[in-house]
């Protein structure tokens, strides 16, 4: 019998229900009321929800109004969502207020906030996190518009093409993906190359040192899931840092891609040379 409370059985239409914006105080409220985080894949596809609903109001940034009345956070989930709830604050809030956290979480909330520095902001009753939102001043420009950090010529020398092994070399070593728009002027010089060459391609991906910051993960992610759909045999990445891959192999859980991390480029390009066996048995 399926679990009603899986991962799995749980729609976005139902965790969508519990995501409500305020535009007359600027507000996210995200309703976690007597819900229980019992697994990692929860937790991210919660904060998938979150991140995707956050793109589709075109504001980048909001007050985060937690209702914690009844919520539960299992040990094993607490550290997806302590990292996840981390990443979604940087990238978008203007300032997060909690409150009705029972004893447990709130116990929790204010363990990490002692060893990660940040203000819990926990409160009794949702009025008084209202009323404390209302004293959070705003910082919000009218439309956020993001200025380049790149030109082409950063990117021209990252891809190259192995026409004999059919791989194309992505070098995203040291480079850092500041937000969307970085993701998408790398991506958008990619899919141009892949466009030229009118094939596929086993992807081979240098990771080390790559940095994608919060504000650059959910373009990041749906840049990297389309372009794998329509043009890749199959992807390997290598050498990416223990941050950069705890948070691939976490969005991984939901976001339907598998992370294929190697620790250097020969094991890379070993499993590549497996997949490539494996589509020629297919």
């Amino acid at each position: 019998m399926t679990d009603p409370h899986s991962a799995t059985a749980i729609s976005d239409t139902e965790l969508d229900r519990r995501i409500t914006f305020h535009d007359d105080i600027q507000a996210m409220e995200a309703n976690f009321s007597d819900f229980n985080f019992d697994s990692t894949e929860l937790v991210n596809r919660m904060y998938d929800r979150l991140e995707a609903r956050i793109a589709e109001t075109g504001e980048d940034k909001w007050f985060f109004l937690v209702n914690l009345n009844g919520t539960r956070i299992d040990p094993v989930a607490w550290t997806a969502y302590s990292r996840r709830g981390k990443a979604l604050n940087q990238a978008h809030s203007m300032g997060s207020v909690r409150f009705d956290a029972s004893d447990v979480t709130r116990r929790q909330i204010e363990r990490a906030a002692n060893t990660e520095a940040f203000d819990p902001n926990l409160f009794s009753d949702r009025d008084a996190a209202i009323v404390r939102i209302s004293g959070l001043p705003s910082t919000r420009r009218k439309r956020l518009i993001h200025d380049p950090n790149y030109v082409l010529a950063d990117f021209v020398r990252r891809i190259t093409f192995d026409e004999d092994r059919v791989i194309m070399d992505v070098d995203f070593s040291h480079f850092i993906f500041h937000h969307s728009r970085d993701v998408n002027d790398f991506y958008d010089f990619i899919e141009k190359r892949i466009i030229e060459t009118d094939r596929k391609w086993f992807f081979l991906v240098n990771m080390n040192g790559c940095q994608i910051l919060p504000g650059a993960w959910v373009q990041y992610a749906h840049r990297g899931k389309r372009l794998n759909i329509a043009a890749s045999l199959g992807s390997v990445r290598y050498a990416a840092g223990a941050e950069t891959e705890a948070d691939i192999r976490m969005r991984a859980e939901t976001q339907g891609f598998r992370p294929n991390i190697r620790n250097s480029r020969e094991e890379a390009l070993e499993l590549i040379e497996e997949m490539r066996a494996v589509l020629k048995q297919g």
